[in-house]
């Protein structure tokens, strides 16, 4: 039985991941980098068991690294062991582990929520009062169907703005999700 063959860019992800679960060491970028690679980006990589669940997702809304190589790195080890809301990946869960990388692109601001499409454009929301508060959510994602939907779980879930009346910035952007 043969290996899937993933794109590079998930292939330097779980490289990453694999390396520092299992050696707490983090992976060099390839020295000749591919021209894909070369770029800043933001992105994030997602971490799912094989039965689909959640195991780590985190990113980066603008690139903090010289290139995409680094960042995906970064992020990918950050995603295996210091997203909040999962303990840190254990070496035994490497095998079967699905990963994701997206590429995002530069974010552009949007006056309503009608310009918007769950399914096509990821969402930032950005309190106007509190430089802090500022979430993102992806798009396609299997239970956010309507703008209104994303809105609501971008602005109260991930930035934590729960007063209905606080100023917003919303930003879009897409994503070139690698598998």
């Amino acid at each position: 039985m043969s290996t899937p063959q993933h794109h590079p860019l998930v292939e330097l992800a779980r490289a990453a991941v694999a390396r520092y679960v299992r050696e707490h060491k983090r992976l060099q970028p390839p020295r000749a980098l591919p021209p894909e690679m070369r770029t800043p980006a933001g992105a994030f990589v997602s971490l799912h068991l094989p039965d689909g669940e959640l195991r780590g997702c985190i990113g980066t809304i603008q690139p903090q690294r010289d290139n995409l190589a680094e960042e995906i790195i970064d992020n990918a080890i950050s995603a295996a062991t210091r997203d909040p809301r999962f303990p840190p990946l254990s070496p035994d869960e490497l095998a079967g582990l699905d990963i994701s990388v997206d590429v995002l692109t530069e974010p552009t601001p949007i006056d309503s929520i009608r310009d918007q499409d769950p399914k096509q454009h990821g969402l930032i929301v950005q309190s106007l009062r509190d430089a802090w508060k500022r979430g993102l959510l992806l798009p396609d994602l299997e239970t956010i169907d309507t703008a209104e939907k994303q809105l609501y779980y971008t602005r109260v879930h991930k930035a934590n703005i729960t007063d209905p009346d606080e100023p917003v910035q919303l930003f879009r952007f897409e994503v070139k999700r690698y598998h």
